[in-house]
């Protein structure tokens, strides 16, 4: 008998560690996730969460490195989040994408909700909120922000969101412009989860990618935190609302 070639699809599937099968391409949907570019607050160091502050004049710059590693690519459709950051971001993005798709607005993308947070640095959380602080070590995933949302929270809502933009376009390819928790929530899919304590080794660059493969029972991680474009530039932030650091 003729031994089946490395390529074939029965040998692929006996190969699947424990059984895994991936996601059917023909029903998921491939999701590349971008965190927005720098903002005037990332540089202040302040957290921002849902307050709406523009991109820096480095996040701009970042916007159009990445705009032109992007260029002439189809996707099927672009989502963004409706804070101007991640806007921003896309608009200067899909200008250069084959057929320019227009940027569609998704309120369920944006990040946490950091409630008393917003606009505060570091050391003045630590001041005004230390038992918070104390909370979010214990229990990072269901601590809520004072007056705002948790990860549990953020995963519930956004991950949503994805679901419902993976019933819109199966079997094609999607662009969606977020926030660094929102892309941890991506993750999280992907990977059926994430290891507790594992959040915070995510670190999301600004303007990276992360590609994922969502079906409807299963996912797969294809890439993560692709920062690439930005190897010649001097400052690409990585910190940010979620993780209780510097936003």
């Amino acid at each position: 008998m003729t031994q089946a070639p490395p390529s074939s699809p029965g040998l692929r599937k006996r190969l699947a560690p424990m059984g895994f099968l991936p996601p059917d391409r023909a029903t998921a949907t491939e999701f590349w996730v971008v965190r927005h570019g720098e903002s005037t607050w990332n540089v202040d160091g302040r957290y921002q969460g849902q307050t709406d502050v523009p991109l820096s004049p480095v996040g701009v710059l970042q916007a159009a490195t990445l705009a032109e590693r992007l260029t002439g690519l189809h996707f099927g459709a672009v989502y963004s989040s409706d804070l101007t950051r991640a806007v921003q971001t896309a608009q200067a993005v899909t200008e250069r994408l084959a057929g320019a798709p227009p940027v569609q607005l998704n309120a369920e993308l944006r990040e946490i909700n950091v409630g008393e947070l917003s606009g505060l640095l570091v050391s003045e959380i630590k001041e005004r909120f230390p038992e918070y602080l104390s909370a979010l070590r214990a229990d990072p995933w269901r601590t809520r922000r004072p007056g705002g949302e948790s990860m549990e929270d953020l995963f519930g809502r956004s991950g949503a969101a994805f679901h419902a933009l993976r019933e819109r376009h199966p079997g094609e390819r999607v662009l969606v412009f977020t926030h660094g928790g929102v892309v941890r929530v991506a993750v999280g899919l992907a990977l059926g989860g994430v290891p507790e304590g594992a959040w915070a080794r995510l670190s999301v660059t600004n303007t990276s990618i992360t590609r994922v493969l969502i079906g409807a029972q299963s996912g797969t991680l294809l890439g993560f935190n692709d920062e690439a474009h930005l190897e010649n530039l001097i400052h690409a932030t990585e910190a940010d609302d979620v993780l209780g650091q510097t936003p």
